[in-house]
């Protein structure tokens, strides 16, 4: 199977032979969320501009979906590629909606059309309709971020760049931008390539990490196998030394620790079948799947308790918002989420959105006690 970005031998070299990048080679399949991470100067970001022909490379060949970017027309390639910046990069002097159909209205996309797709993506990331009149100057600066990575989405583009697009912003905030992006990508099958200099950054969002050092790949692998076998030095240190899996590398994925069990109800079902099941299975939540075990959202007993009256079925008071992990991700980054945040449990889902289990606050502390009762042991 053909790969959809490629890098084969690829240098850019700049006067007086400052390799900014080294003859790197690697590819990267349709859907994967690929982070570069490296020190200042490593290349990373010079590997990224060359995908959208901000820069050129020097030496080496680079394709996008079987095409070589060197005879791509650049105006055209950048118009078919999503970018998101550190400064957001949104014009000051336009609305919200300008600023997310700016890419759709080079494309020539009909004025209703536009309007269709900004309201949607504005949804997507839970800000109200009305700010689609206002400025970026009247927004938060975790607004005007979520603005950016929507309006990268706006045309429709299958590949998404990200130069560090979250460095400038609080941990708190940071952090949930994190989960809406991850969330994007796994709901909407995009690629994206991330550029960052935090290893927690990368190691919670990507399929694959390139760790890079002087324009050179030290390594490409996924998060796991690089906490289980860094390939040298500079990789350990990136790393640092006090990560969960080191004091308990048998326990890796969420899939290992999760209950294969949960408690569901489809949302055609009555409340009074929702009462029951909850009081039959001891649970105060359930679950709301469709019949293809997709996951919908949730009800809990307030919410049937506040709407009782003025509702029937599930599907008219359950929660569609909620917070769910995949059955990859890592348990270090899933225990940081849960235990910070004060949730009970999250559900968990393979790459379909097909709900496989849940994850609860009593398992994760166990996998916390045995790392530290074990390293007290040793």
């Amino acid at each position: 199977m053909a790969h959809y970005l490629e890098f084969d031998h690829v240098s850019k070299i700049y006067r007086g032979g400052n390799k900014a990048v080294d003859d790197i080679s690697f590819s990267v399949d349709q859907g994967e969320f690929i982070c570069l991470i490296g020190t200042s100067g490593s290349g990373k970001t010079t590997t990224m501009r060359m995908i959208n022909r901000m820069i050129n490379p020097t030496h080496g060949t680079i394709t996008l979906d079987g095409h070589s970017l060197a005879d791509t027309d650049p105006v055209k390639l950048r118009r078919q590629i999503g970018y998101v910046i550190q400064n957001i990069g949104l014009m000051p002097h336009m609305t919200i909606r300008d600023n997310i159909t700016i890419v759709p209205k080079l494309l020539k996309w009909p004025e209703d059309k536009r309007e269709q797709k900004a309201k949607e993506l504005l949804k997507l990331v839970e800000l109200p309709e009305d700010f689609l009149d206002r400025y970026p100057s009247q927004l938060s600066g975790g607004q005007q971020q979520r603005i950016g990575v929507i309006r990268a989405l706006a045309a429709g583009q299958d590949i998404i760049l990200m130069d560090e697009p979250f460095g400038a912003l609080d941990p708190i905030t940071r952090e949930a931008l994190q989960d809406l992006v991850k969330q994007l990508q796994t709901k909407m099958g995009k690629t994206i390539i991330f550029v960052t200099h935090d290893m927690d950054e990368a190691l919670n969002l990507s399929s694959r990490i390139a760790i890079m050092d002087h324009g050179k790949i030290i390594q490409f692998d996924t998060p796991a196998e690089i906490l289980r076998h860094p390939a040298n030095d500079f990789v350990k240190n990136l790393i640092g030394h006090d990560r969960l899996l080191e004091a308990k590398p048998d326990v890796e994925t969420v899939g290992q620790i999760m209950l294969t069990t949960p408690v569901t109800i489809t949302p055609d079902k009555s409340l009074e079948t929702a009462i029951k099941l909850m009081r039959e299975r001891r649970v105060d939540t359930l679950l709301v799947v469709d019949e293809d075990q997709h996951l919908k959202g949730l009800v809990d007993l307030e919410n049937i308790d506040h709407h009782y009256r003025d509702a029937t079925a599930v599907s008219d008071i359950m929660l569609t918002k909620i917070n769910y992990v995949n059955q990859t991700d890592l348990v270090r980054d899933t225990i940081e989420r849960i235990l910070k945040r004060g949730w009970k449990y999250v559900p968990v889902v393979d790459d379909q959105q097909h709900l496989v289990g849940i994850v609860t606050r009593t398992a994760l502390v166990d996998v916390v006690y045995d790392a530290v009762w074990g390293e007290i042991a040793d």
